[in-house]
């Protein structure tokens, strides 16, 4: 019997591969929105497993005409900090973020006007 056929990988290397699955998708995620085959917010809503764990700030810069400047603006105005991720994002930031891309100014408003009342935390 050879026991070293059967044993699994040690446990750093199923790390890195799951890392670097991981990496693959959102690779691929943000492609989609470069290239326009997906929106930000789309994504935001239905919050796929690869970006459950990405910070909010690297789903807007890879928008097309995105930069730092633009994006720390952006979460300031709603406020959120460009490290959230987007799997800890409760439903209504979630809303207020998909509103506020699209354009929703009185939806993204009221979102943000309740929050600000319950002393919403954005961290």
């Amino acid at each position: 019997m050879d026991a070293t056929a059967t044993a699994l990988a040690p446990q750093h290397m199923r790390a890195l591969a799951q890392a670097n699955r991981v990496r693959l998708a959102r690779a691929e995620l943000k492609r989609q929105v470069a290239e326009g085959e997906s929106t930000v917010g789309d994504i935001v809503l239905e919050c796929p497993w690869e970006a459950e764990s990405m910070a909010i700030a690297d789903l807007l810069l890879s928008q097309h005409r995105w930069g730092r400047t633009r994006c720390r603006r952006f979460l300031a105005s709603i406020p959120m900090t460009e490290t959230k991720t987007v799997g800890s994002m409760t439903d209504r930031q979630r809303r207020a973020l998909a509103g506020r891309l699209r354009g929703d100014i009185a939806e993204a408003a009221a979102d943000s006007f309740a929050m600000a009342g319950v002393g919403w935390a954005a961290r």
